[in-house]
């Protein structure tokens, strides 16, 4: 499960990069709202990919 949420960590900071170039996000966004929502995704995916290493990292000492 945990690599899953690395793996999912990934796929958000792909899709902060995509809005943030595209513009667009199921809508055409203004510019201003599209790098905001881009930044926001891609720290969600930062935190989701340092939280899932300190549970594997964890998942490991308990072994």
């Amino acid at each position: 499960m945990n690599w899953l949420s690395l793996i999912t960590g990934f796929f958000y900071i792909v899709l902060g990069v995509v809005i943030i170039i595209y513009k667009f996000f199921f809508v055409t966004l203004d510019p201003t709202i599209a790098y905001v929502l881009g930044v926001i995704m891609m720290a969600y995916g930062v935190f989701r990919i340092f939280r899932a290493i300190a549970k594997i990292k964890a998942s490991r000492d308990e072994e």
